[in-house]
């Protein structure tokens, strides 16, 4: 159970609490330079989870059940503490809230069907919602660190609203999936 692949999702979710904490003091750069290096070796775990996993054939339910949590502990940790000090702010506040709605809709979505045993895969598009999730706000993370540079918030703002409009989208499909199942 405590396989290589387990172990670096467990550490994703332990290193969460660490994560807000740098970037808890706005005017703190180093934190945020520091937060941007833990959320891009945290991003980089959560590739190498699924990719190891699946490599050595060391797939387990426990990995499977922690994952997508780990993933959206993170996303969702993340979107809020950035609201929070006013690095996502106005209607970008809007993109942030789509994300968060949609993956809270979504695991409850997962959790009624999987007692229907019902599964529903992951789609190439939500692949992508998750690839501009994580530069959006590593883009967005790194401003506050060089809050001169807006090219890199500018980045990081419309990459959010292009993961909101894809989590639209995504959400939008597996509730269809689930309404088939629901009475």
């Amino acid at each position: 159970m405590l396989n290589v692949p387990n172990i670096l999702t467990l550490s994703r979710i332990l290193t969460v609490p660490f994560l807000v904490w740098l970037l808890w003091e706005p005017d703190w750069k180093l934190g945020y330079w520091l937060a941007f290096a833990l959320y891009g070796l945290m991003a980089i775990t959560d590739y190498f989870d699924g990719y190891l996993a699946r490599a050595q054939g060391t797939v387990s339910k426990l990995g499977i059940f922690l994952d997508p949590i780990a993933d959206k502990i993170m996303v969702a940790s993340v979107v809020l503490i950035l609201c929070a000090s006013g690095d996502i702010e106005g209607y970008h506040v809007i993109a942030a809230l789509v994300i968060l709605l949609r993956e809270i809709a979504v695991s409850g979505l997962r959790e009624f069907l999987a007692g229907l045993q019902v599964s529903v895969p992951v789609s190439r598009l939500a692949k992508w919602k998750t690839a501009f999730q994580l530069i959006s706000l590593g883009a967005l993370i790194l401003a506050g660190g060089l809050p001169a540079l807006l090219w890199i918030k500018s980045i990081g703002l419309v990459t959010l609203w292009a993961a909101a409009i894809i989590t639209l989208i995504t959400g939008w499909d597996y509730l269809r999936v689930g309404l088939k199942h629901m009475d």
